[in-house]
């Protein structure tokens, strides 16, 4: 099952996407797709639903951020082991850990803002673990029980901001419109093993990343178990799990973002999103 919303900025509305890619509207069965949507029961009710029943939705509506109301963006970096090569930092000998402001997240379409003085705008193609309920204290053997399921982030980043001068992680990720995620929420049903998927990015229809999640160091288990040990993870929280090999900051020469710039990103059976930058006036 995938489950999205549609509509206008700050009124969408629940959908699911069928298994023909057209959009279905669930308005009347929940108001919106958020934590309490995502619970376990919640899902299996939705699944359970003849999803021809449901109206039919114009394909060409803009699609919102598929999960309303998310708590928190808890991010994993260097989880791929190229990617930290190509930063020139050490394999982590576990989870590094940053947050995105909540204020960064827009729709999976939606333009991405370059900010004024922006000199190192980049990319990031993730994999986004989407927390189904509340998990503390988590083994791993039990960790995937609290995954709703998965969906595509944009780690959008302003390297300067992250890296040059007093540079913080969080800062230079957090800018509005720093975390386009969707296109969809794809259960777990739908992506029985999340360590096998293709995951690319291109910038202006050049291919720059070009991965498969098995390639990451810590799996999606590890990662809700760890977080879940240092704060508590609420149904809606989004956790994406680092980026393959091919951020501008690690080709050579390193390649940023300009105003007029489109990514467009994907992973293989949830969908793509596409993010055209474009420039913030002062």
């Amino acid at each position: 099952m995938k489950l999205l919303r549609y509509g206008p900025k700050g009124q969408e509305k629940p959908g699911l996407l069928d298994q023909n890619g057209t959009i279905r509207d669930l308005s009347a069965i929940v108001s919106d797709i958020d934590g309490s949507t995502l619970s376990p029961e919640s899902l299996e009710r939705l699944a359970g639903i003849d999803t021809a029943s449901l109206p039919e939705v114009d394909g060409s509506v803009r699609l919102g951020e598929p999960v309303a109301n998310v708590g928190k963006v808890i991010c994993v970096g260097l989880n791929y082991s190229d990617h930290a090569e190509e930063a020139g930092m050490p394999i982590p000998e576990e989870p590094v850990l940053f947050m995105k402001a909540q204020s960064s997240i827009t729709g999976p379409n939606d333009d991405v803002l370059l900010p004024p003085g922006s000199e190192k705008l980049d990319w990031e193609v993730e994999l986004g673990i989407v927390i189904g309920k509340a998990a503390s204290y988590v083994d791993e053997a039990s960790a995937m029980d609290y995954v709703a399921g998965y969906t595509i982030v944009n780690d959008v980043s302003e390297r300067a901001y992250q890296l040059d001068g007093t540079g913080q992680w969080t800062k230079g990720k957090s800018h509005d419109t720093f975390c386009p995620f969707g296109p969809v929420v794809a259960t777990t049903a739908a992506i029985p093993d999340p360590q096998t998927l293709d995951i690319w990015l291109e910038v202006d229809g050049d291919r720059v990343q070009n991965g498969n999640t098995s390639t990451m160091i810590f799996p999606v288990s590890t990662i809700v178990s760890f977080i879940s040990r240092h704060m508590s993870l609420q149904p809606g929280d989004i956790i994406p799990t680092g980026t393959p090999p091919g951020v501008g900051l690690g080709l050579k020469p390193p390649r940023f973002l300009k105003a007029g710039s489109v990514m467009k990103l994907g992973i293989q059976d949830i969908g793509v999103i596409e993010n055209k930058v474009v420039a913030l006036q002062a």
